[in-house]
């Protein structure tokens, strides 16, 4: 039976048969099914990459199969979510190695998207921390692979939007913490250029994440606020904190009851927005101890915040630029706010080097926005894919819902060697989707 289904973005929406699994045979038995499909997680990411007319979802495919407490090693299959990984590893003292923004996508769909964080100048993406991990071809094949073990199923498999296989059974290495806490600093950037210095700066925090108001001109243009952490140490805290440190946070959440209608967000309501949320700092830095909630995962405090982009949805815009192009991010930033389609979350971190076949992630700076879709926006992006180009920049498939296929091509020079990889492993192109069809990267044009 059809049922319409959309990603975070809700946009765009299509009518697709889902089915789900529990047990092995079950995925093989769908997979040898003659039509094509895509795996689909918990539907965080933002745009189509995970849209198909047929879906195959993995959220009853989430059991925890050994968990090495002294060594920090993890294996689980692939539905499982972030938020039921941390609930089980930092009790016993660990961390996620590398986390987004949600903790509510599963851990497929972050190796698919080969996820990032705010610690990736420090740690990189997911995909260094990976051990091994099972994919499913399409052939029901069940192939392990890891950087000596089919390197070239692995590394495409990582940042590969899903298009080799199904991702199954994930071990990874987690990260050794004292305390579930999180010794934060926040410092006010009067303008861009404040902002790329404090970045310079602060380069040794292990995590750093900037929330920018990009609809601000003249000599506050790109003002700011950056954001550092640690984790925190026994010794950091204090009083009931320190009786027991490896506590969870309270699971305080509200709900973003309806969708918005589309005339609330406009240049207008979100220069407010950004006018209270720079001045809620009163002063120029601020230190303080934080649950690892707020500090990753703010958004996760309020289900269902998509909502406040409307029914029609909104596009998150992600592109990196290198470090060198900061006259690139200053003309994106002078053009967007031209164009008065300022983003409540205009987000910027720093990437350290990285080399993989697709995976987004280059040294640079990326920024991501989110744009609600509204007449003229798919233009108007068109004009900053250009500007991205014209730097060297390139943009994040799991937050597409609209790129051009010549723009896949400019920013990712390993492309044909991604697609081979993809007709080496999925020959027919079985396992695909909207974005893969739209991208060429599956579809028989």
């Amino acid at each position: 039976m059809k049922k319409q289904i959309a990603n975070w973005g809700n946009y765009p929406a299509i009518e697709a048969d889902e089915a789900s699994f529990v047990f092995d045979d079950q995925l093989n038995n769908l997979i040898r099914k003659g039509e094509s499909f895509i795996a689909r997680g918990n539907g965080r990411c933002y745009g189509d990459a995970s849209l198909s007319e047929r879906t195959i979802s993995t959220l009853k495919y989430d059991k925890i199969l050994s968990f090495d407490k002294e060594n920090g090693i993890f294996e689980c299959q692939s539905g499982i979510t972030l938020d039921q990984v941390l609930t089980v590893i930092v009790p016993a003292g660990w961390f996620l190695p590398v986390t987004p923004g949600t903790k509510f996508i599963t851990i497929g769909g972050g190796l698919a998207s080969d996820v990032h964080g705010k610690n990736h100048h420090v740690d990189g993406s997911i995909s260094n921390h990976v051990i091994e991990m099972d994919v499913v071809l399409a052939s029901d094949e069940v192939i392990t692979c890891s950087p000596d073990n089919c390197p070239d199923l692995f590394e495409a498999t990582l940042g590969g939007m899903g298009l080799t296989g199904v991702i199954s059974r994930v071990k990874i290495r987690l990260k050794k913490i004292e305390t579930s806490m999180i010794r934060q600093k926040q410092v006010k950037a009067a303008n861009l250029q404040e902002l790329i210095g404090l970045f310079e700066a602060y380069k040794d925090y292990t995590y750093s994440v900037a929330w920018i108001d990009c609809l601000k001109k003249g000599t506050h243009f790109g003002r700011s606020i950056l954001m550092l952490g640690e984790h925190a140490t026994v010794d950091d805290l204090a009083g009931v904190q320190k009786n027991d440190p490896l506590k969870l946070p309270k699971n305080k959440q509200i709900t973003f009851p309806f969708n918005l209608p589309s005339w609330v967000l406009n240049k207008f309501s979100v220069k407010a927005f950004n006018f209270l949320y720079y001045t809620k700092n009163f002063k120029k830095e601020i230190n303080n101890i934080v649950s690892y909630e707020p500090f990753f995962y703010p958004l996760d405090a309020i289900l269902h915040w998509n909502r406040m982009y409307g029914k029609a949805g909104f596009v998150q815009y992600q592109f990196v630029l290198p470090l060198d192009a900061g006259q690139g991010l200053i003309e994106i930033l002078e053009r967007i706010a031209d164009e008065g389609l300022g983003s409540f979350l205009a987000v910027l971190k720093v990437f350290g080097k990285q080399e993989s076949i697709i995976s987004f992630p280059k040294e640079g700076y990326t920024l991501a926005l989110d744009f609600p879709v509204r007449k003229g926006l798919l233009t108007f992006l068109d004009e900053l894919d250009r500007l991205v180009l014209k730097y060297h920049g390139r943009l994040y498939m799991s937050k597409d819902a609209r790129m051009k296929p010549e723009m896949l091509v400019a920013g990712y020079p390993e492309l044909e060697k991604f697609k081979a990889i993809i007709k080496k492993y999925n020959p027919e192109g079985k396992i695909r989707s909207v974005q893969s069809d739209r991208l060429l990267l599956t579809s028989c044009s």
